[in-house]
């Protein structure tokens, strides 16, 4: 199949190594506030690729819910399909692009459960709706039709009437450790700028990519 060429000029900027600081983790929060200053619908969005024991990739869109000096943590069910690979392979990578800025970050690293109180904090901050779906849903598994869904949420609504709605324990956070982070920014005639941050030991080297 044939989609065509593409004609996108990359011109909206450059990437020095003098412009990424000594920090990839304030970088990389750095270019999230100016993908949403720039009015990027979810400039938190980032791809996550998970891989299962025999190291078989799969990825998905998730939504970055915390960023530290610890790393990237993010949300899901336990017993999803990217919860069960990382029990068996707790490695991870992570992309964000935002096509607006003609950007894109890599990050690669272990994977880690957050704290309980970690995970308790964050799910009583989230709307009723999505605590109840939270509940609801098993996440990845095979449903007859949505009706069922939408009974089992009408359920859990009933159940916890007048109550606050726990976090389940199937439920909770990851936290990327991050040991390699990448800058990219799009340059003119395709000589991308790719500057990336390696651990080493409690700091970071930088080198620059050819593109």
């Amino acid at each position: 199949m044939d989609i065509g060429s593409s004609r996108i000029s990359y011109d909206r900027g450059t990437l020095d190594e003098a412009d990424v600081g000594s920090d990839p983790v304030e970088r990389l929060r750095s270019w999230i506030d100016q993908a949403r200053a720039g009015g990027v619908t979810e400039p938190h969005a980032m791809c996550l690729a998970t891989a299962d024991g025999d190291g078989v990739p799969s990825a998905r869109i998730v939504l970055l819910r915390g960023l530290d000096a610890r790393g990237l943590a993010f949300y899901t069910s336990y017993f999803s399909r990217k919860g069960r690979e990382l029990l068996r392979n707790p490695h991870a990578a992570a992309t964000f692009f935002w096509p607006a800025l003609q950007r894109q970050v890599r990050v690669e690293g272990t994977v880690e459960r957050l704290s309980e109180d970690e995970s308790d904090a964050y799910f009583a901050s989230r709307p009723r709706g999505s605590r109840l779906a939270a509940w609801a849903s098993e996440q990845s598994e095979p449903i007859e039709r949505r009706a069922l869904l939408e009974e089992r949420v009408a359920h859990f609504d009933e159940r916890f009437a007048g109550e606050e709605v726990e976090r389940p324990h199937s439920w909770g956070g990851y936290l990327i450790v991050p040991r390699r982070i990448e800058f990219w920014q799009g340059r003119e005639n395709r000589l991308h700028d790719r500057l990336v941050f390696e651990r080493a030991g409690t700091g970071w080297t930088l080198h620059r990519l050819q593109p």
